[in-house]
């Protein structure tokens, strides 16, 4: 598939040079098959109507609240899979696992100083928070996508978890959930939510003491980040 600043799975993601994410991916069996399926509809349908709505030159206020009806179907996404997440706690593998976590944390920041910035994330027993930034170009001065990123993190992490797993197939669910981040407001709620991950699931009592979690310092003492 070609490289565009927009593209679709199930759900449309949006990727642009230079720019900050907050990414959330799983393992393959940690949502039910077909658990989200209205919404992801619903959110590709209403992002089709707002395209075709601009196309048409259709009124303001019209526009306006598909975008509205967009972003509550969104919200109503992000709930619905933080939930089945947080009720799934047997999966095929166990990414908290010592060395399952060593292999998650070298593919996060394989490419950092390379191609993007980490801000901070969180590796769970059965999914990944993620928040970066992507540099405008690589090392070889070529325009860096989120997608090549994601692949790249996925297909390293799966070969080496299925290796020590004893392991063959599909590791993560091909789709991921991204938010692009809009201002430094947005990008402090996204570390503060991915840091605090654990600690929300009621596994520790600090971000701190989950071995999955990392946040860059500098970013803030009222997110409580200084760097592990």
């Amino acid at each position: 598939m070609d490289k565009k600043e927009h593209y679709r799975h199930q759900l449309p993601h949006f990727q642009q040079s230079g720019q900050a994410y907050f990414v959330t991916w799983c393992l393959k069996d940690a949502i039910p098959p077909k658990a989200l399926e209205r919404y992801t509809i619903q959110i590709a349908n209403l992002l089709t109507e707002i395209d075709l709505a601009k196309k048409a030159k259709a009124d303001d206020k019209f526009i306006a609240q598909l975008k509205l009806d967009y972003h509550l179907a969104r919200k109503k996404y992000i709930k619905a899979f933080g939930d089945l997440l947080h009720l799934q706690e047997h999966s095929i593998v166990n990414l908290a696992k010592e060395a399952n976590l060593a292999v998650v944390k070298e593919a996060l920041t394989y490419w950092e100083g390379k191609r993007l910035e980490n801000y901070a994330f969180c590796i769970m027993s059965n999914h990944v928070h993620w928040v970066f930034r992507l540099y405008e170009k690589d090392e070889n001065d070529k325009p860096v996508y989120l997608q090549d990123i994601m692949q790249s993190v996925k297909r390293t992490s799966a070969n080496k978890i299925n290796k020590l797993e004893n392991r063959t197939g599909a590791l993560w669910q091909k789709e991921s959930f991204d938010t692009t981040i809009r201002d430094d407001k947005h990008l402090y709620n996204a570390i503060n939510y991915t840091i605090n991950n654990p600690v929300a699931a009621g596994l520790v009592k600090n971000w701190w003491e989950w071995k999955g979690t990392w946040c860059i310092e500098g970013m803030g003492a009222a997110v409580g980040c200084s760097g592990l």
